[in-house]
């Protein structure tokens, strides 16, 4: 296996307004495979969001000067359902429970060191691999249902303007599809524009 077929370390966004936890984490990080981007502010933050940054993890602390890791959470949770884990120096029941409702992947409060971080990334990059797979099935399957309930209503357009049968009326709808060679929902779809 050379370099170049080795897969790119994951990228994890880190946001803290204290520069010495900032730069002790992400060094740390650094040494532990990862790439890091760094922001001292939600606002930053949202700067390098805004300008196509898509980590794959994102470490917030929730509280900071300016807005609060919290809004940053909603943000991220928006944007590409970026997953992103919690750091507090606190561990009040009220704002754990607010990051649960964000759908925090971790909460883990300060002072922490690397070590103590690295298995709450994994777990939590593993959790949202499973959340993102999962939000790509229940696309398919709306768009499977969305088909289906387009050829439905396709069929019933077909049996009251032709006076048939429902399954003539679908039959008639399969073979047209066929002639075509298209698939039967994008026939049943121009259908119901038409």
């Amino acid at each position: 296996m050379t370099a170049t077929d080795q897969p790119a370390p994951r990228h994890l966004l880190l946001v803290d307004d204290d520069r010495l936890v900032l730069s002790t984490l992400s060094m740390g990080l650094q040494h532990g495979g990862y790439r890091v981007s760094t922001a001292e502010s939600a606002e930053e933050a949202e700067v390098m969001l805004a300008g196509g940054l898509r980590p794959d993890l994102a470490i917030v602390d929730i509280r900071m000067s300016g807005q609060d890791g919290l809004y940053l959470a909603r943000r991220l949770r928006e944007l590409d359902h970026i997953p992103f884990i919690i750091l507090s120096a606190y561990s009040e029941e009220h704002m754990i429970g607010q990051a649960s409702q964000l759908g925090a992947l971790g909460y883990l409060v300060k002072p922490l060191d690397t070590s103590q971080l690295l298995p709450a990334i994994e777990a939590a990059l593993a959790r949202a691999n499973e959340l993102q797979g999962l939000r790509e099935t229940r696309a398919q399957l709306q768009a499977a249902l969305d088909a289906e309930r387009d050829i439905s209503v396709a069929v019933g357009l077909t049996m009251a303007q032709h006076h048939l049968a429902r399954q003539d009326a679908f039959e008639l709808l399969r073979k047209l599809a066929r002639t075509q060679r298209r698939k039967l929902a994008e026939l049943a779809a121009e259908i119901i524009r038409g």
